[in-house]
């Protein structure tokens, strides 16, 4: 079999017509490989980021939560003496490797190691960057992986996806000699990875547990609406607030909308965040002259955001709408000259609000009625008139 693959993958990377064609999953990967300029012969760069960089990457990732149950669960296999167990985030980056000493000391030579990025944009098809491409698991044999220099190992790779919101993770990967391929291999990793998703939802349960027991007299005292949250934004506690399981997730730089509370700056709890509205918070912001970037006044301190030239020109048109605010088709309008890009326009409002939240409100898109806005440009302009 090893033989024939590597047949086949001579063909293709060679640009002939093979005797039979790759899997389809191979295909798809070794043609965004090929679109991508992946050398197949191995002379990749490899990029890898530092220790630093790693361990805030760890402690960011939820998986971090399930590594220990992972790695007792997959390198307790019968047989396993071969294999290397990775785990990556989101982004293909590794940030968890274990397993044997030999298999680990091969894994060296590709790049196998923590900190590698194994997104196929840098090494081409392997099962972590291709499970990551189609979001479904992936074992790979031999030469269907695009580069020569991993056609000596199988590699078994399943994406874990939050439980909560069902965003991706990052993936749990199995690799060995590509000669002591176990069949049994992958529905393994399926079944460790299904074991983590769940542990990662009791794990959110009981985060919202102790955020109840520890907060509910905070909230039950409390003469205005308020509300508990997780740093993912679910909610485990509220109190004159709008019934609802999860607000965006906070963060101390930016305000929450709540409805029935208005905009609500996040106060960082044990745990997670407290949400409730300060009557005495005063929100301006100044559209600064010369820059792209606004400036957002509060009780906290002053705060610059900066914004791309487009999202700067969408604030400034929705600042001089006023409070009847603008459509899409208005900022279609206005952007492109015609009312065909409304997609277009919500992706680059969705992005923009992820620079300034609930400062802007949708629907139509205005600023929020708590929120004082200076034009600096036209401040500038009357005092020079």
């Amino acid at each position: 079999m090893a033989k024939s693959l590597a047949r086949i993958h001579g063909a293709v990377v060679s640009g002939q017509s093979p005797p039979t064609g790759p899997r389809s999953v191979v295909a798809r990967s070794w043609n965004r490989a090929i679109d991508l300029g992946i050398d197949p012969d191995g002379r990749n760069a490899r990029v890898v980021s530092g220790p630093a960089e790693v361990e805030a990457r760890r402690r960011s990732c939820k998986l971090r939560l399930i590594v220990g149950e992972l790695i007792q669960t997959l390198l307790q296999l019968p047989d396993s003496s071969d294999l290397i167990l990775v785990i990556t985030d989101a982004e293909g980056v590794i940030l968890w490797r274990d397993g044997a000493v030999t298999a680990r000391r091969k894994a060296d030579g590709l790049g196998f190691v923590e900190g590698a990025h194994w997104r196929e944009s840098v090494v081409g098809t392997n099962a972590i960057g291709t499970a990551l491409a189609e979001e479904a698991p992936v074992q790979l044999f031999s030469a269907e992986h695009f580069e020569t220099s991993q056609h000596p190992w199988f590699c078994s790779a399943v994406p874990v996806h939050d439980p909560g919101d069902g965003s991706l993770l990052g993936v749990v990967d199995i690799s060995g000699p590509a000669l002591a391929l176990q069949p049994t291999v992958q529905a393994l990793v399926t079944t460790a990875v299904r074991l983590a998703e769940a542990r990662l939802q009791i794990h959110h349960q009981e985060t919202l547990m102790r955020l109840r027991s520890r907060y509910a007299t905070v909230l039950a005292g409390s003469s205005g609406p308020a509300m508990v949250v997780d740093d993912d934004g679910w909610v485990a506690l509220a109190h004159g607030v709008l019934g609802r399981d999860r607000v965006e997730a906070p963060r101390s730089d930016r305000a929450i909308h709540l409805p029935g509370a208005g905009l609500c700056l996040p106060e960082r709890i044990e745990g997670g965040w407290l949400l409730r509205p300060d009557g005495a918070t005063q929100i301006t912001v100044t559209l600064i002259p010369g820059s792209t970037s606004v400036q957002v006044d509060s009780a906290d301190g002053a705060l610059i955001v900066p914004l791309t030239r487009r999202h700067r020109q969408i604030v400034e048109k929705i600042t001089r709408a006023g409070q009847h605010g603008l459509t899409a088709k208005d900022l279609s309008r206005f952007l492109y000259g015609d009312e065909d890009h409304v997609t277009t326009v919500r992706a680059e409002v969705s992005r923009l609000r992820r620079s300034l939240g609930a400062l802007l409100s949708t629907q139509p898109y205005r600023w929020s009625p708590e929120v004082t806005v200076v034009d600096g440009d036209h401040a500038e302009a009357a005092r020079e008139g």
